[in-house]
């Protein structure tokens, strides 16, 4: 086998992306403290072609030099908006119709192994939280419902950036999921 150049792989360009379909799928960022980890998601979020990123709260937003340098490129391509209120936010994708999903560990949440379906003609968010303390329990208690990803290890948590990379596609798999 041999690694494909970059030249290779058949890319799109920037105008391309922002005029194709996207996948039906929210993601917010609530209270973000890395810089690289936001520049991580927007990287994912170009990957599997999401349709907004939502920056809340101390989430920093572009420019800044230490998204920039994680994103490679993905703040130009992926649509995000600032908002600084989550609350109002949430009461506002709810109007529109979406079903909002926070990513955290809860009573009752639903474990990602378990989601074998998920309303197709429906519009997702997911709401990923603060690097320490995860999503606030007052967004939680806005959402919709509550995801937990499976964990094995000693560990009680994962870095959010994965945590996204991991939910995100989960969520294009079975949005992608041939009936």
């Amino acid at each position: 086998m041999r690694k494909l150049k970059n030249s290779e792989l058949n890319r799109i360009d920037i105008s391309t992306f922002k005029s194709i379909k996207k996948t039906p799928l929210i993601i917010v960022l609530d209270d973000i403290r890395s810089l690289n980890n936001v520049g991580s998601i927007f990287r994912t979020c170009d990957a599997f072609k999401i349709e907004k990123l939502y920056l809340c709260g101390i989430t920093a937003t572009p420019p800044n030099r230490k998204i920039t340098k994680t994103a490679i490129g993905a703040t130009e391509s992926v649509e995000w908006v600032y908002n600084d209120n989550i609350f109002d936010l949430i009461s506002e994708l709810k109007n529109q119709g979406f079903k909002v999903w926070a990513i955290e560990q809860t009573e009752n949440s639903k474990t990602l192994s378990e989601m074998e379906m998920i309303e197709r003609n429906t519009k997702h968010v997911l709401i990923f939280g603060n690097e320490l303390n995860g999503v606030k329990q007052d967004v939680v208690n806005n959402c919709d419902d509550v995801i937990e990803i499976n964990q094995y290890g000693t560990k009680h948590s994962l870095n959010v950036s994965i945590a996204a990379g991991i939910v995100i596609w989960n969520f294009f798999k079975l949005l992608n999921k041939e009936i």
